[in-house]
């Protein structure tokens, strides 16, 4: 009898130890798919980016943010409080002359932001922060809605001048068209 408790005993532990090892097998699968996805992303939106030119806009910024509202047909957007933009983007209030922004309660990774900043090297800024929360807010959506954080790999990032423009929506195609009307 004792040597069937040892037995016993010896293929719990050797049980335990199989279940950690999937269990850690599991979590680091995870974290590799995450690493992954981040790495797409970066690549994906690689294209993504300023539009250099010698000609000079000068647009509304509500009135570009409000144009583009239309490309959002999955979410009825809200307005962003004009002092809560700076910390949702992880900005400097100092660079930031004029911004609209109009983002969804969370359903869905929907957003229009136009930041008008005080110079170009501010609104060069203002585009390195507008990916860093397109990749925030795609590793969030990553881990309960893929569909939206999928979404995000199309996110439209551009600049001109000293504004920046940031667009997550279903019509990706009419909003690029609506940009180069402003002249992005």
């Amino acid at each position: 009898m004792g040597n069937s408790m040892k037995i016993d005993d010896k293929n719990h532990v050797e049980s335990d130890a199989e279940e950690n090892v999937k269990q850690k097998r599991s979590i680091a699968a995870r974290k590799m798919t995450a690493v992954i996805c981040s790495a797409l992303l970066m690549f994906s939106l690689g294209g993504c980016g300023s539009k250099k030119t010698d000609e000079t806009v000068s647009i509304d910024v509500s009135e570009l943010a409000g144009a583009l509202l239309e490309t959002v047909t999955s979410d009825t957007l809200s307005e962003t409080a004009s002092s809560m933009i700076p910390s949702i983007y992880y900005l400097d209030e100092e660079d930031v002359a004029s911004a609209a922004a109009f983002a969804s309660s969370g359903a869905t990774a929907c957003e229009v932001a136009v930041i008008e900043s005080t110079d170009t090297d501010s609104a060069e800024n203002v585009e390195t922060k507008m990916q860093t929360r397109v990749d925030n807010q795609a590793e969030l959506y990553a881990s309960y809605n893929q569909s939206e954080a999928a979404r995000l790999d199309t996110a439209i990032i551009k600049s001109n001048g000293a504004y920046t423009v940031l667009c997550v929506c279903d019509d990706t195609d009419r909003a690029e068209e609506i940009l180069e009307e402003y002249g992005f």
